[in-house]
């Protein structure tokens, strides 16, 4: 069995954790850990790597030992998501300044036009063995 890959994501952001939820109901291999960009863990597996996690605006995946971000994060999940959605690993083919484009504009006004939570997410009983720190 392969390593798992590590969401990373804004734990305060309504959008971020809808899009975790998303990715759970779709992780038919359990292929998936999560964990907040704000958690400890996030410092800790992310640190051997050039990113500032307090100035991300995006999500982040561990996989395989590389550092995905952005639109290529997003595309790297959906690859291994069940159903239809490895098919949207094809717009890896476009530039990646075209593909972030449309996924900054997203990010930057999460909070304006989906909301924030005051705190980070909690998970259920049932599904906290996928969330790690």
């Amino acid at each position: 069995m392969k390593d798992k890959a590590v969401v990373f994501f804004d734990g305060v952001c309504n959008l971020c954790n809808s899009s975790v939820n998303f990715i759970i109901d779709r992780d038919k291999k359990n292929y998936f850990e999560f964990a907040a960009l704000q958690s400890d863990v996030s410092v800790e597996k992310l640190r051997d790597f050039p990113i500032d996690i307090n100035k991300l605006e995006s999500i982040v995946l561990l996989k395989n030992g590389k550092v995905f971000t952005k639109s290529s994060a997003a595309l790297h999940i959906a690859k291994d998501l069940s159903g239809g959605w490895p098919l949207f690993f094809v717009f890896m083919i476009l530039p990646k300044f075209f593909r972030d484009f449309f996924y900054n504009l997203i990010a930057k006004n999460r909070y304006r036009l989906f909301g924030k939570l005051d705190e980070c997410r909690i998970p259920t009983p049932e599904l906290k063995e996928k969330f790690i720190g």
